[in-house]
């Protein structure tokens, strides 16, 4: 897993557990409105724990799929990243040769 990829997880499972905090902080405030956003809370963390498994279940996929793919044809793997590159490269060039010719 990547640090991003670690780091969103971490982020997730600490707001679920001040979420989780914070219900049982309020858990003996009876008031009405408590009660409600209590349940509004419980409804979105449970909506959001779907969430989360499905988005990481398909990025998973995406990764073992694009795994299958580069290691099924690693050449056309390489020149793709090196047609991207050169793509990228020439792209800067141009912007950076056009904003020198502006600053002159």
């Amino acid at each position: 897993m990547n640090k991003k990829t670690h780091s969103a997880s971490n982020d997730v499972g600490t707001l679920a557990e001040d979420a989780r905090a914070l219900m049982a902080a309020t858990a003996d405030v009876a008031g009405e409105k408590v009660v409600e956003a209590r349940e509004r809370l419980s409804v979105a963390l449970d909506r959001s724990k779907e969430i989360y498994g499905r988005v990481r279940d398909q990025a998973v996929d995406g990764v073992r799929a694009v795994d299958d793919a580069v290691r099924e044809h690693p050449y056309q793997a390489i020149a793709f990243g090196v047609g991207v590159g050169a793509l990228i490269g020439l792209l800067l060039t141009r912007r950076f040769s056009r904003n020198a010719n502006h600053q002159e």
